[in-house]
């Protein structure tokens, strides 16, 4: 019964920390750059952003908050088009970056923007050393960055659902 216990704890424990695996910055990541940066001026007071998101989004966006695996509206999405913040609407990943990682969140190869729509920041939640990510325009979280993606670049940006919206592509 013991090793039963035990194993079922061992079990867990992994199962949590597969989408917890920590990126390291690339070298470009850590020097800078001669772009102008992104505009960041969006910014908005708690009882502000309360009226524009729902509670759940809320608790994501402006919370740090993580939505359940497996439930995201964006997660099995396929239509061609660019995935937005949900706070502020800025462009940040395309369906063409999109992948299935099988980790239960939606997951994209690279964003938009060359590097300047969202921010790494390092995270030292939960007894574990991630790096998060966030819009640069208005700093709603997004979820985090792994360097476990199955494709040339080597990343997975592991986004919330609820930290998303989405504009389709043009129909020509």
């Amino acid at each position: 019964m013991k090793k039963l216990i035990l194993s079922s704890i061992l079990v867990a424990a992994f199962g949590l920390v597969s989408c917890q695996t920590p990126v390291t910055p690339t070298k470009e990541e850590s020097t800078t750059s001669n772009k102008k940066p992104m505009d960041t001026s969006y910014k908005k007071t708690d009882e502000e952003w309360k009226k524009i998101l729902t509670p759940d989004q809320y608790y994501v966006l402006r919370q740090k908050g993580t939505e359940s695996p497996g439930t995201g509206e964006y997660l099995e999405h396929k239509e061609k088009g660019f995935y937005t913040c949900g706070g502020c609407g800025t462009e940040l990943f395309s369906n063409e970056e999109k992948f299935d990682s099988h980790c239960g969140w939606p997951s994209f190869d690279g964003e938009v923007g060359g590097g300047d729509r969202v921010l790494k920041i390092k995270d030292f939640s939960h007894g574990m050393i991630r790096t998060e990510i966030v819009c640069a325009k208005c700093g709603g979280h997004l979820g985090h960055l792994f360097d476990d993606g199955p494709t040339s670049s080597g990343l997975r940006y592991c986004v919330n659902s609820l930290s998303l919206g989405f504009k389709p592509a043009d129909k020509k």
